[in-house]
């Protein structure tokens, strides 16, 4: 089920590719409505009570521990069901913006598209860890060509810029998830399964040192304040499609990580970082706030705006309690309906 889910669209992403121009966006919207239909049917087969469901475990790389994973649990599904949602809406939004002749066509905009809805589908569903971190890190590539190749003048730089913060913490990410390896190894299963690594007894300076590695890479995702500063000008200078693709889908990643990975893994580490994490999404409600009602460009702004937003969540997640963590994933699609409306 999960790997259909997510191969459907990465398939039809190249089969977009080659197709015949006049045939892309159709077959493209086809494929998106068709993964969507596949979700549906995992949301009704899903079981409230059942925890993690779907499961999918097969060796990859057997020296290392790493298996191609995929389960679905509550939080997953949620993701799941608002990627499927937007991204045919987005392509129906673009349907004529995208055949503009500054931009890359319309047969890429949409091969594009379904490539990082795939993608995206893959992090929310991975429960290997690595798996985990080659997915993250390949969402870069279709947005990357989806802010350069599409939107207003400027968008090279902006687009590159992304790529810049995305990497650095995408290369910290890769520290703290070597470094699971080397505590699984020594504990004498080396594993990245995350079943595997929820029950690890990990010491308190290593948890720590790891945690910053995964909680940076994500803060910069989300993003949260100082980090942020490539949100505001990839919104403004790509297509408002891409904007919701990133702001709506891309960014959850980052306040999916901490509580999948954060708070799953790092319990202890995640309690002793709070005080310096809630002043950080503090500032972040605050600052972006503020900074938005000094724009005068509407994406610009709604960019700042998810940066407020973004901190609400980070929030609610390390109040460390039930209300605040139901809150921050409410929050985290209301966001991604309401961004996306607007």
């Amino acid at each position: 089920m999960l790997s259909l889910l997510v191969w459907l669209p990465i398939v039809g992403a190249v089969v977009v590719a080659f197709a015949p121009r006049a045939t892309s966006k159709a077959l493209g919207l086809g494929i998106a409505l068709a993964t969507a239909t596949v979700a549906v049917v995992a949301t009704v087969r899903f079981d409230v009570d059942g925890g993690r469901q779907f499961r999918e475990e097969h060796e990859w790389i057997e020296a290392f521990g790493v298996h191609y994973a995929l389960g679905l649990d509550g939080l997953g599904l949620l993701m799941v069901l608002l990627t499927v949602l937007l991204v045919p809406l987005v392509l129906g939004a673009e349907w004529f913006k995208a055949d503009d002749p500054q931009g890359g066509g319309a047969r890429a905009f949409v091969a594009w598209a379904l490539a990082l809805e795939g993608l995206s589908l893959a992090v929310f569903c991975a429960t290997d860890v690595f798996l985990f971190y080659v997915v993250f890190e390949a969402t870069l590539i279709p947005a990357y060509f989806l802010v350069g190749s599409f939107g207003r003048d400027g968008r090279g730089a902006a687009a590159l810029k992304f790529l810049m913060f995305q990497l650095a913490g995408g290369l910290i990410l890769l520290a703290s998830v070597i470094g699971l390896y080397v505590v699984s190894a020594d504990a004498g299963n080396p594993s990245y399964l995350l079943s595997d690594l929820e029950q690890l007894d990990i010491g308190t300076t290593e948890g720590r040192w790891l945690f910053l590695g995964f909680f940076i890479a994500f803060a910069i995702k989300a993003p949260l304040f100082p980090v942020h500063t490539w949100l505001a000008d990839t919104t403004e200078k790509a297509t408002p499609g891409t904007g919701v693709l990133l702001v709506c889908i891309l960014d959850k990643i980052g306040t999916f990580g901490m509580l999948r990975f954060c708070l799953g893994i790092f319990p202890e580490a995640s309690q002793w970082a709070t005080p310096v994490v809630i002043t950080l999404a503090l500032i972040s409600i605050v600052y972006g706030a503020l900074l938005a009602i000094g724009q005068d460009d509407v994406f610009r702004l709604i960019g700042l705006t998810s940066l407020s937003h973004f901190g609400l969540i980070t929030l609610g997640i390390f109040t460390m309690s039930t209300q605040g963590g139901t809150g921050s994933i409410l929050y985290m699609v209301n966001h991604g309906l309401g961004t996306a409306a607007l």
